[in-house]
């Protein structure tokens, strides 16, 4: 990953395969065609089904990142996201992203030790 990539902390709960930014902002400067590359090789290797973001402690995640979240459903994969803040969730809302991909609150931590 660049150094513009933020670490992506990955993990299974279960069937599902959750990609996490640690608590940490999405930067607008990310390499959004890092991120594709790096998270369809993932779903390649790993054959997940359910693909989940952790956005919990992300209050605003760039447009560029909205655009990446709708591409990897040609990947095949259930998309989800798990805990965005208020803002994140409006803008899921007008741009109707939220009827496509679901998106939920999750106690992470608690799944994290449940699939330990």
């Amino acid at each position: 990953m660049s150094d513009d990539t933020p670490a992506l902390q990955v993990y299974q709960t279960g069937e599902v395969t959750v990609l996490g930014f640690g608590g940490q902002e999405i930067l607008e400067q990310v390499n959004i065609a890092d991120c594709r590359e790096q998270i369809t090789e993932l779903v390649r290797q790993t054959g997940c089904k359910t693909l989940a973001f952790d956005l919990t402690g992300v209050k605003l995640i760039p447009s560029g990142m909205l655009g990446l979240l709708a591409s990897l459903r040609d990947l095949g994969v259930d998309v989800q996201i798990f805990n965005p803040s208020d803002d994140v969730r409006e803008v899921l809302e007008i741009t109707k992203l939220d009827e496509v991909i679901t998106v939920r609150h999750v106690d992470v931590e608690k799944e994290k030790e449940r699939d330990s």
